[in-house]
């Protein structure tokens, strides 16, 4: 992506001069033989359109004169390639109205990836037209982008409408307790979406006692992450019960949010109904072992979970023994992965652990003294 447009003076006003000469405006770097943006290019594909009809190319090239912007030169290479990158690019909200109107005629793009544009609420609201529209796009990341709660509002509707879209990307865009509601609304409303991603914002115990329910009752997600967000114990609480009667989540990562013991407890009682969840992330959640022994209860009887990282929890060994034995006690229990890192452990549940292994072999238990590499591939985990 080339810098801001410069103020005329030396090299940039010939430039500008050229440009107003050849009709192209200004700012637009003349076309390279053979480039996507080019005349020839032009020539090739005029007999694939119909009378009268412009290329996304000349759309977007007009569009970025109408609002004063540099076009991004890898989106006139974009051709009919399914995914477009434009992360780090610096578009602001004037790139994004650009940009927006030239998607909106692109039939080919399946994958976009906007983060960290510096969007703000404007050019969500600007590409939310572009997202109601599409019917090819079903990947849309819009990390970093300072949305806000207009820009969520703006954003959570048109998704509504985009059956197509799948997987969302909103992290680190200052979501807070006002944008959880249209979150809620997306999460009720959208039975085609499969992945949503809201870490890195600031979404507190009001958002999560709205979000809650909206879990609770959706219908087809099957991965969501709220790490690194401010869900404390109330908020973790109604998370949870929403994750109780929830019957399609597969993956949830709730960790960095300071749950606390009460959270733990309120995802033990979960796990004794759910069915469905296979991984689950708790780690850095502030739960001590008296947490610990409370998430166990729900071990004791859940057959699908396949996955529990509670590392940097300050659990102590007991806590994770509580665990272990916990599980222990399940022959039924579908664990594969115990992960306990950063958590200092004694010898006593090192002989636990092994007589654990005896019952369930399969299992992978990581402390801080084992660090094990894991890898998951086609669903399952593989040790390498």
């Amino acid at each position: 992506m080339r810098g801001p447009l410069q103020e005329p003076g030396g090299k940039e006003a010939q430039d500008e001069g050229a440009a107003a000469a050849s009709g192209r405006p200004a700012g637009v770097p003349e076309a390279e033989k053979g480039s996507g943006a080019g005349s020839d290019s032009d020539q090739e594909t005029e007999g694939a359109r119909k009378p009268g009809e412009l290329g996304n190319d000349t759309l977007y090239l007009r569009s970025c004169r109408a609002h004063s912007v540099v076009p991004a030169s890898c989106f006139l290479r974009q051709g009919n390639a399914p995914e477009l990158s434009l992360r780090h690019r610096g578009l602001g909200p004037q790139g994004a109205r650009a940009l927006a109107c030239a998607l909106t005629s692109n039939p080919y793009i399946k994958r976009l990836d906007l983060r960290d544009n510096g969007l703000c609420g404007v050019g969500a609201e600007a590409l939310a037209g572009t997202l109601s529209k599409s019917r090819s796009i079903c990947d849309v990341d819009l990390s970093e982008n300072w949305l806000g709660a207009e820009g969520a509002r703006a954003v959570c509707a048109a998704l509504v409408v985009s059956p197509a879209v799948q997987r969302v990307q909103l992290a680190g865009n200052g979501l807070e307790e006002q944008a959880a509601q249209y979150l809620a609304e997306l999460l009720l409303a959208h039975t085609g979406l499969k992945s949503l991603d809201l870490s890195y914002n600031q979404l507190n115990d009001q958002a999560g006692e709205t979000l809650g329910p909206a879990l609770a009752e959706n219908t087809g997600l099957m991965e969501l992450s709220v790490s690194w967000n401010h869900l404390g114990g109330p908020g973790a609480v109604a998370f949870a019960r929403g994750l109780e009667a929830n019957i399609f989540l597969r993956v949830l990562d709730i960790s960095y949010n300071g749950c606390g013991d009460s959270g733990a407890s309120a995802v033990g009682e979960a796990l004794k109904t759910n069915s469905v969840l296979e991984e689950l992330y708790m780690g850095n959640n502030r739960i001590s072992a008296a947490g610990a022994l409370s998430l166990g209860l729900g071990l004791r009887v859940n057959q699908t979970l396949r996955i529990l990282a509670v590392s940097r929890n300050p659990m102590r060994s007991e806590g994770c023994s509580g665990v272990l034995k916990s599980v222990q006690a399940n022959p039924q229990s579908a664990l594969e992965l115990l992960d306990f890192s950063d958590i200092q452990v004694n010898r006593e549940f090192d002989d636990l652990a092994s007589s654990v292994k005896v019952i369930l072999p399969g299992l992978c238990i990581k402390t801080a003294a084992r660090r094990v590499e894991y890898k998951k591939e086609f669903g399952r985990l593989q040790t390498t």
